[in-house]
């Protein structure tokens, strides 16, 4: 195996090749990944994990349900969004996910969807992008057209699809904390299912 990069610079997502008779065969390395994550503004650190260990439950969209008051009114919300145990079958067809810590007002949203592009263009053609809390591209989501604006950017949250992101977050042994007041910082988190 070789880099790409023949001087050792990280200045783009790098691949290492491997030689077939075939054709040469591009693969995008658990470190490579990481590197990509990590360059994102925002990003405090990222973990390649294994979509087995993403939590999946029922109960997370209730939360949504009652209790957010964006129910409803965003494509990449609740009731539009895969269900629990839809969102399972997806993640059982992926064999790597990364996770990221994001900072407060970090644009979460806009990092998610680059890396998702970055990593689908060199050649991971499964990579999908999920995000933080609501969709933060349109003041009004068109709901009633049934159509997205941003759909190159536009992502669901991980709890508008069922995840359980604390007991995800703290699987991977990333910090978080149920917020308690409005002057408490929360921790942000994103997640690419890569291949």
């Amino acid at each position: 195996m070789r880099r790409a990069d023949a001087r050792g610079e990280i200045t783009a997502l790098k691949t290492v090749k491997r030689k077939s008779r075939a054709k040469a065969e591009f693969v995008l390395t658990n470190e490579v990944l990481l590197e990509a994550a990590k360059r994102k503004a925002g990003v405090i650190e990222a973990r390649i994990i294994s979509p087995a260990d993403v939590v999946t439950a029922a109960w997370v969209k209730m939360k949504c349900r009652f209790g957010c008051d964006g129910y409803g009114q965003c494509l990449v919300c609740p009731p539009f969004t895969p269900t629990a145990e839809e969102m399972r079958r997806v993640l059982d067809g992926y064999r790597r996910a990364i996770l990221i810590h994001f900072r407060p007002r970090a644009a979460v949203a806009r990092a998610i969807a680059g890396l998702e592009r970055e990593i689908f263009l060199k050649g991971a053609w499964k990579a999908f992008g999920l995000e933080a809390g609501p969709c933060p591209f349109c003041r009004t989501c068109p709901v009633e057209e049934g159509w997205c604006r941003h759909p190159e950017l536009a992502r669901p949250a991980m709890e508008a699809c069922g995840i359980d992101v604390f007991s995800t977050v703290k699987k991977a042994g990333f910090p978080i904390d149920v917020v308690r007041t409005r002057r408490q910082v929360p921790d942000y988190y994103g997640l690419i299912l890569v291949d």
